[in-house]
């Protein structure tokens, strides 16, 4: 997973210590991405998955973190059409979401798939990777070893 952030949300990192200042910099992190749009994820798949697994893991990834159902449905149907264009996500498959404040743009393999127009969407898209109960704390860990003082 990689995580594309504006630079005012990199900025807001840089005077704080990934250490001494570890809580204080997940949390800013985690705001200045959401205060700062856009934050883009890219993720790359090392391993076969079938477009119903693939969508279901992202969309049940955010419906803990969002509210309206239709939005996470409508992004899992971007995710399962942009699969199933292909067969399934397989090896070297790469996924793009491009959280503003606009929505959710979705690409698989570098084509558009569409757009969720929500917000909110997109600020529950970002906790995905970024809350206390994120996917990858690894990513969490390589933003601050890259951002922080």
């Amino acid at each position: 997973v990689g995580m594309y952030a504006s630079s005012a949300a990199r900025d807001a990192l840089s005077s704080l210590s990934k250490t001494a200042d570890r809580v204080k910099a997940l949390a800013s992190l985690q705001s200045s991405v959401k205060a700062n749009p856009p934050t883009s994820f890219l993720l790359k798949m090392n391993f076969k998955v079938g477009a119903e697994k693939m969508a279901s893991a992202i969309a049940d990834s955010v419906s803990p973190r969002h509210n309206n159902v239709n939005d996470v449905e409508e992004l899992k149907t971007l995710i399962f059409d942009g699969v199933s264009a292909k067969g399934a996500a397989t090896k070297g498959t790469t996924f793009q979401f491009d959280c503003a404040n606009s929505g959710v743009g979705v690409s698989v393999d570098g084509k558009k798939q569409g757009q969720v127009s929500s917000a909110g969407l997109a600020q529950s898209f970002c906790d995905v990777y970024l809350d206390d109960k994120c996917v990858s704390s690894a990513l969490r860990d390589s933003c601050l070893d890259n951002n922080c003082a």
